[in-house]
């Protein structure tokens, strides 16, 4: 038994955000059926780097779910997902505002055939205000949010976070809204619609940036690999031109991180004590540091550093990643047998339950690799299934 066994999701939309949402809730044993477009199925198939013509994406994207390939612009496709609803938990959509009212499938249509259906509306914008009907992704909710105007080196061009975190983010909101409504669901015995916009969810993670903004009128810039306002906090190049991260802003941290830099006359001064005065003083600070971190390898800081039980770290590719025994012992780089006999490594599922945890029950399925189970169980004929699938409908 999984934490989510017996939870039934129709997972409708492409690519990352409501993807990754009912990829979270099929980790831990929800029964989510993915709806694609058939013959081309979701974009994300093809995204990025590919192996025998798939994304090695869509191995984690979608794993533990199963494909039913449905025209959704066909009245026929429609109705099969009414008759999916029917018993469903929870429907997942992230199209742009209005394309499920105009399939006849709104939340008005399908809480009436379903009232205890909790249904998640991922967008741009959301699904109510002045900007509801722009196209919206998540790179342009990173910038509306505040979170591009902050990634850059002072007075460079704003730079991408690296991911789609603006997706991401969305997603595991969406997931806390899905949680959160089924517990409701236990006393009311209704569902509901859960409505997150992109913009929103980044903008939920911005942390200071309104109330400072508020108070003192301060509009928070770019500040590269520093923290503003916490100090010490930022990346110093080493000797071998690798970077380390140093997080030396505790009050006692501080102290000890200068002692180990043969500092202490700033670890001991006065007005250093506090992180109040450590900002003020903060490229002084910085340039210690530096000069210190310069006259060794990174390997050489990160050893000084954890006898010292000052926060540090490399900053690891992929490759560091794959090899860190941290990452292995805590299952975060886990294999998984494709259906051609090769191994694949995928990430590891989090978060870590003790008694009911995540599992990697299947594989990412094939465009359709399940229509006419599914539609099996909702009561359709081989012949009917058949029928559909000579008219195109499904695949």
């Amino acid at each position: 038994m999984s934490a989510l066994t017996g939870l039934k999701v129709v997972e409708l939309g492409q690519l990352i955000a409501g993807p990754f949402a009912a990829k979270t809730l099929a980790d831990f044993g929800a029964d989510v059926v993915k709806i694609e477009t058939p013959k081309t199925g979701d974009p994300l198939r093809k995204w990025r780097l590919l192996k025998d013509g798939t994304s090695v994406w869509w191995q984690v994207q979608s794993r533990n779910k199963r494909s039913v390939a449905l025209d959704l612009k066909d009245a026929a496709a429609q109705d099969i997902v009414r008759q999916l609803v029917k018993d469903a938990d929870v429907l997942i959509e992230n199209f742009r505002p209005g394309a499920m009212e105009g399939w006849g499938l709104g939340p008005d249509e399908l809480l009436a055939i379903n009232p205890r259906l909790i249904m998640l509306r991922i967008s741009g914008y959301g699904q109510t205000g002045p900007y509801r009907d722009k196209p919206g992704f998540g790179v342009v909710a990173e910038a509306m949010s505040g979170l591009r105007h902050l990634t850059a080196e002072p007075g460079r061009v704003p730079v991408r976070v690296g991911v789609s975190i603006g997706d991401t983010l969305a997603s595991l909101h969406g997931v806390i809204g899905i949680l959160m409504a089924l517990h409701e669901r236990e006393k009311s015995g209704q569902g509901q619609v859960i409505d997150v916009a992109l913009y929103e969810a980044v903008f939920n993670c911005m942390e200071s940036l309104l109330p400072e903004y508020s108070a003192f009128g301060a509009v928070r810039e770019a500040a590269g690999s520093a923290l503003p306002g916490i100090a010490p906090s930022n990346a110093y190049r080493c000797k071998d031109e690798g970077y380390v991260l140093i997080a030396g802003n505790g009050d006692s941290i501080f102290k000890r991180l200068m002692h180990t830099l043969d500092r202490d006359d700033l670890g001991n001064d006065p007005a250093l004590t506090d992180n109040a005065g450590r900002v003020k003083r903060v490229a002084e600070i910085d340039a210690a540091i530096g000069a210190w971190a310069a006259q060794l390898t990174v390997d050489q800081v990160l050893e000084a550093l954890d006898k010292a039980a000052v926060p540090a770290g490399r900053i690891y590719t992929v490759a560091d990643i794959a090899a860190d025994p941290h990452y292995q012992a805590r299952d975060m780089i886990q294999h998984v047998q494709m259906d051609d006999g090769t191994s694949l490594a995928v990430p590891g599922i989090i978060p870590k339950l003790s008694r009911t945890p995540g599992s990697h029950r299947r594989n990412a399925p094939t465009i359709g690799q399940d229509t006419d189970a599914v539609l099996h169980e909702i009561g359709l004929t081989p012949a009917q299934i058949q029928d559909l699938k000579d008219k195109g409908i499904v695949a």
